[in-house]
């Protein structure tokens, strides 16, 4: 999971992080609460896609969750 404090948002924090993760990690794949549209919007605008969507969270709460991969 990736979280940025609020008062941090906007200053790269978060896409230093994510590209840390997918270059040291190979990460391709992350999923999104659906209430969340400011962290679908931050994958979204570096390359990631919607690939499904689960009606539960990875807890099995009533959380939908997007699935999102990029190449």
């Amino acid at each position: 999971m990736l979280f940025v404090e609020a008062d941090a948002r906007g200053t790269g924090v978060g896409s230093a992080l994510l590209d840390a993760a997918i270059t040291r990690h190979g990460v391709v794949r992350v999923d999104v609460n659906e209430q969340n549209p400011g962290a679908t919007g931050f994958y979204l605008s570096r390359g990631f896609a919607q690939t499904g969507r689960s009606a539960l969270d990875g807890d099995g709460r009533p959380y939908p969750v997007l699935h999102l991969s990029r190449e």
